[in-house]
């Protein structure tokens, strides 16, 4: 659960948000808010980092998605996304939610102003801060889609990223992380679900979920990410040579019963906007 930064919100609201969602679902794991809404929220309400991540943590939210990272490199980010944290600053917010306790993803958005050499200054960040704290739970690279993207439509940005790119990235990672990022995820929704598949033989171990009405990628213009259901995913798994492994969030074996319930879901219906 994550979203834009909505001037009127506060380290309030994204406490709320968090509190609705453990109300209607007790026992889910709440994957919510990016390390920018974190330090938005924070600074609105007068807190600290760390003051607001314990709130969160104590109202139940589960880990951070490593998201607005898009390439750490500064140069790149003042063209690429001038609003949005220093290097610095998304370092510090990551690493804070791991000393006090709540895990994160990471990630890496490639293919539109960046160079190899951004790409491995990224790498080398989020290598030197998991050894620091042991806090990523898996790394995903996020190839940039560019057909609605507004720094693509203002002629600054390429197409996105070659899938020859596409895979060294992934391999690279693989090479790059170990052994102390082990999990190297495809995107489906980024590469589509074949592509993504053959990143199974380039480093990746991870398909990510199935996920329900994606909107981010769509409204950049790509066509997936509405649903992969699980059948599906077993099948592309296996016709990469892989045998398929449910997993929690955290990467822990998925309670057997809540996998049989993924296998049983109906089929997504139509959303109704009012």
């Amino acid at each position: 659960m994550q979203g834009g930064i909505h001037p009127d919100f506060t380290g309030d609201t994204y406490l709320r948000l968090l509190g609705a969602a453990r109300e209607a679902a007790p026992g889910i794991h709440v994957h919510a808010f990016s390390p920018l809404e974190v330090a938005q929220g924070a600074a609105s309400s007068g807190w600290s980092i760390e003051a607001f991540l314990r709130k969160l943590k104590a109202a139940g939210l589960g880990s951070l998605p490593g998201t607005a990272a898009e390439v750490l490199d500064d140069d790149v980010r003042a063209m690429l996304c001038p609003d949005k944290l220093s290097v610095d600053s998304w370092l510090e917010v990551v690493r804070t939610a791991h000393n006090v306790g709540i895990r994160t993803s990471s990630t890496l958005m490639f293919g539109h102003l960046d160079s190899f050499g951004s790409w491995a200054r990224h790498l080398l960040h989020l290598r030197t801060l998991q050894a620091e704290t042991g806090g990523f739970t898996e790394f995903v690279p996020l190839p940039f889609v560019h057909m609605q993207a507004p720094i693509y439509l203002k002629g600054l940005a390429r197409r996105g990223p070659t899938l020859a790119e596409c895979r060294l990235v992934h391999a690279v990672a693989r090479l790059a992380l170990h052994p102390l990022i082990t999990n190297i995820q495809a995107s489906w929704v980024k590469m589509g679900p074949e592509q993504a598949a053959l990143l199974l033989q380039s480093g990746c171990n991870d398909m990510g979920g199935s996920l329900m009405s994606e909107s981010i990628t769509k409204a950049a213009g790509a066509e997936h990410g509405q649903e992969l259901t699980p059948e599906r995913m077993v099948d592309l798994i296996h016709g990469a040579g892989r045998e398929p492994w449910q997993r929690t969030t955290l990467y822990a074996p998925a309670d057997p019963v809540q996998a049989a319930r993924a296998f049983a879901a109906p089929p997504l219906q139509p959303q109704i906007m009012h």
